[in-house]
């Protein structure tokens, strides 16, 4: 825990960072273009290469070493991140540029995140796993306070070029442990039954392994699913507030989803250890968190959705961080980058399939149906809810918060995945 502390200090600080320096380049890009087609597409970019490498990258990350794999991807980060800072310098950055770039980081966070991720079992005992991917999650709510706080105050300051600076000095602060500390490394050569695969049949080894183990698959079509749930919310959600409140009204409600998600990582990191068995609160997590999606789209009440998104983002971490531990105790360490590679890919694939079904049905059906004038407002549905602008949101919402709970419901009917922790024995951790 006292080399995972050091390097989670440093990955906190390069964390703020890189979402400080994406929050300025999202605006950055708006303000020239005025384009929510551009918009989109940087977040595209950001997400399409990370879903289409990641099953190669897990297959290397288990031949090379997760520390110089780490080292090497901060380090052109980091360079993409110079050369963006370079044509700001010279007023030379368009557009495309930004698109090029972020699919470079992109690739290069996909070794990143599976090496991260198996890193950690090599160096924290299991016993403390809960309490060190809680820490994990307590800098993801960190970094969703601080991040558009101070994006939004430098870049009137320092500007665009002075942020990418910072982000560069960032990335510098969280490589120094790995350089400094060592670490113990995986040997795959001693596996009788890699070595007479071919690469592609390598690749496919994280599939095998979750297909062979059905509770362990079962959980992350679960968590996959859910995913593509709550990827709706995402999506809708600054539409559906905007409809109620300004920008500023935004700015606090996504501060209050910060606090949220900070208290819940806490809440998870110091009592997450004490808990025998982790599948009870990722069953509760999700169940809960669907009643709060449909309590936000259930009345044009800021307050509501102020209270929703503080309670969803509350139960947030027991999801992702006890999802986590549980592959993490699960899945033999030789094996971890593939399958972590392959589940970060499934998960990841849920937010850009919600992003292209969630709009065009707010855009084009419900708000529509639930506009003042619509065929469902003047119905019970729109005495329940309301209507008029964003009500066809909200009503998705519900629909949303609903299925997340149906769907909790029917995965905890499924035997392999409720008695997972009984079934499956944890695998020998390294740090042990």
């Amino acid at each position: 825990m006292r080399i995972f502390t050091f390097i989670w200090l440093g990955q906190l600080v390069s964390l703020i960072g890189i979402w400080m320096a994406a929050f300025a380049l999202d605006i950055w890009v708006f303000q020239q273009t005025g384009s929510a087609t551009q918009f989109a597409l940087v977040t595209l970019t950001n997400t399409i290469p990370l879903l289409v490498i990641s099953p190669i990258a897990g297959t290397l990350v288990d031949s090379w070493s997760r520390r110089w794999v780490i080292i090497t991807s901060y380090t052109f980060i980091g360079l993409c991140n110079l050369s963006l800072a370079t044509l700001v310098t010279i007023d030379k950055l368009e557009i495309w540029h930004i698109y090029v770039i972020n699919t470079l980081i992109s690739i290069f966070g996909s070794f990143q995140a599976p090496a991260n991720k198996a890193l950690i079992t090599s160096l924290v005992n299991q016993e403390d796993l809960p309490r060190a991917n809680g820490m994990i999650q307590i800098a993801m709510g960190v970094q969703q306070i601080v991040s558009p706080l101070l994006g939004g105050f430098l870049l009137t300051v320092i500007k665009l070029r002075g942020i990418l600076l910072v982000e560069l000095a960032t990335l510098a602060i969280a490589i120094i442990p790995f350089l400094i500390f060592h670490f113990p490394e995986i040997n795959q050569r001693s596996h009788e039954d890699t070595k007479s695969l071919s690469f592609l049949q390598e690749i496919a080894v994280g599939w095998i392994y979750l297909k062979e183990r059905s509770g362990l698959l079962g959980l992350m079509i679960l968590y996959s699913v859910y995913q593509f749930l709550v990827g709706f919310v995402f999506v809708l959600a600054y539409p559906l507030i905007l409809s109620l409140t300004t920008p500023s009204g935004l700015g606090i409600i996504t501060f209050f989803g910060g606090i949220g998600m900070l208290v819940g990582a806490t809440v998870m990191s110091i009592w997450g250890n004490n808990w025998q068995k982790l599948i009870g609160p990722v069953f509760t997590a999700m169940s809960l968190s669907g009643l709060w999606i449909a309590l936000a789209g259930l009345r044009p009440s800021i307050l509501e959705i102020g209270i929703a998104t503080l309670l969803f983002f509350l139960g947030s971490p027991f999801i992702n961080g006890s999802t986590q531990v549980i592959l993490q105790k699960k899945v033999v360490p030789r094996v971890q980058g593939r399958v972590f590679a392959l589940t970060g890919a499934i998960t990841g694939a849920a937010l850009p399939l919600a992003a292209i079904t969630a709009a065009p049905l707010a855009d084009n059906i419900f708000e529509p149906l639930m506009a003042f004038d619509g065929p469902w407002s003047q119905k019970l549905i729109g005495q329940i809810i309301g209507s008029g602008p964003g009500r066809g949101i909200g009503l998705l919402f519900v629909i949303m918060g609903c299925l997340t709970l149906m769907v909790t419901l029917i995965g905890y009917q499924y035997r392999p995945i409720r008695e997972l922790e009984d079934n499956l024995p944890d695998c020998e951790s390294f740090a042990e």
